[in-house]
This record gives structure tokens, sequence and C-alpha cells, in this order.
């Protein structure tokens, strides 16, 4: 029996898929009939939240709760060599890639957590880098990598992740929101460039997300923490990741340079 599911027969990378809201994009597009590359950092990076045992056991999790093909792939996004390295390795496993979520990234420091001090002034040079290399540098490489093969081939879509903070001006956390702020402009500048190869470009922002990451990083008001009668909560991964199938899908067809909000309506 033939698949009709909008995403058979396709392949999509979701970069850092190994958990919290980069697997919630893998496995809805999984759900959609796509073959899934699924990045991560490293193998163990799903641990640190207690979001799971390795990326090569999420990789097999999706495969087998949506029967499609997957492909666990590591490494550090923000050195070109590693991109074109995970690139050729999804490629030569599950075949030309259709579809690219780039959603790796994070408020990191460089020795890891959150940089302390962690605003727009006092921020020390190596938490500066760290937060911009894994965000925008990270972001940029992977779209160049991606697009320069879509181009040729005159096809493809790319879906970047951003956040609502990006339209905010606040103290902390300067760097990350500078960061997706970059996202931001740069996934409108891609969408401009590719528009003549017929090659979709848009943008995530999400507002606040019940990830491990971020739970286990706040504090938050036991009220926000329901999952429907208000938009005044913190939002479940898959009501972000639900986003990503409009995009991907005969509904995003004619939508391309567009970042779309999905917040509750809690403006910036």
């Amino acid at each position: 029996m033939t698949d009709r599911r909008p995403g058979s027969g396709k392949v999509a990378l979701v970069t850092g898929a190994g958990r919290g809201l980069g697997r919630s994009f893998a496995e809805r597009l999984a759900g959609l009939g796509y073959a899934v590359g699924i990045h991560g950092l490293s193998d163990d990076e799903t641990a640190e939240y207690d979001e799971g045992t390795t990326v090569t056991c999420v990789a097999e999790e999706v495969a087998e709760q949506f029967g499609v093909d997957t492909k666990a792939v590591f490494g550090d996004l923000s050195v070109t060599t590693n991109v074109t390295c995970v690139v050729n390795e999804v490629e030569a496993s599950l075949g030309e890639i259709d579809l690219l979520v780039q959603c790796a990234g994070g408020d990191i420091a460089a020795e890891g957590g959150k940089p302390n001090p962690n605003n727009a002034v006092f921020t020390n040079e190596a938490d500066v880098r760290s937060v911009i290399d894994r965000n925008l540098m990270t972001t940029i490489f992977v779209c160049q990598e991606l697009a320069k093969r879509m181009i040729e081939r005159r096809r493809g879509r790319i879906v970047t992740v951003s956040s609502q903070g990006a339209f905010a001006g606040v103290s902390e956390p300067a760097m990350y929101i500078t960061a997706k702020m970059g996202v931001v402009a740069y996934t409108r500048c891609l969408a401009t460039q590719l528009r003549e190869y017929e090659i979709n470009v848009n943008c995530i922002a999400p507002g606040d997300v019940r990830s491990g990451r971020f739970l286990g990083t706040r504090e938050v008001e036991e009220s926000r923490m329901v999952t429907e009668g208000t938009l005044n909560r913190v939002a479940t991964l898959d009501e972000i990741a639900r986003v990503v199938e409009v995009f991907a899908g005969p509904l995003g067809d004619f939508v391309s340079g567009q970042v779309l909000m999905v917040n509750g309506g809690n403006l910036p």
C-alpha cells in the first residue's frame, strides 16, 4: 500500500535532535513519513537533563515508533568540516536531504552551564563566543551547506529556530538573545537569496517550552504548567513542533521568509 503521508519518500535532517525540542521536531517529521537524520553534539548529550540514554537510542526509538529510517550523527556544527561530514553521513545513509530543521543551539557557556555573568556588558569573551557559535554560527554553516546542495537540485526547505526573546531588549541573557536575532536576520536574507531556486526558508521563534533544559534551569509557576485552558502557560514540546508541519508540508508551499512566534500571544 502506498504511503500517502506528506513526507513519504523524503529525508529531513534535524540538528540538536537528541533531546527536547529537536527530538520533538524529529518525531513530528517521522510521523509525516520523513526519514530523519538525528543530530547531536555527542551521543550521550541526552543524559544531561534526563531526556534519554543516547542519541543513537533516540534514533532507534523514532525509527521503531514511526516506521521510518533514521540515522544518528554527531559533531560540533560550529566547525564547517564537521557540518560537511554530518550532511554527507545522512545523505549516504538516507538519501538527498529535502528538509533541514536547524535546531541546535542553547544559552551555554564555554565550560558548560549558563554564562555567569550573562549580560550585555560583563559576559566574558569565551562565553560570548560559545553562545554566538552554538546559535548563530552553527545556523549559518549548516544552512550554507544544505543551501548549496538544494540550489543544485532546485528544491528543498529550510526551517531555522530562533526565540521570542530575539524581539525583546533584555539585560540577560544578552548574548543568547543577540544570537537568536541574528538567526532571524540570516533567515530572511537566506530566504531572499534562495527564492529564485524555489527553496522555502522560514523561522520558528518559540516562547517558553517545557524541555528538560528549560525545566532544569528555571523555577516555573505551577499555574503555568497546565496543558490547556489558558494561553498563559509553558508550551508543550509538541505544540511548538506542530508548526514545522506547516512549513514542511503543502500548507507552506507559498510561505517563505517568515518568522512565526509560537508563544500563546505572550508578545515581547
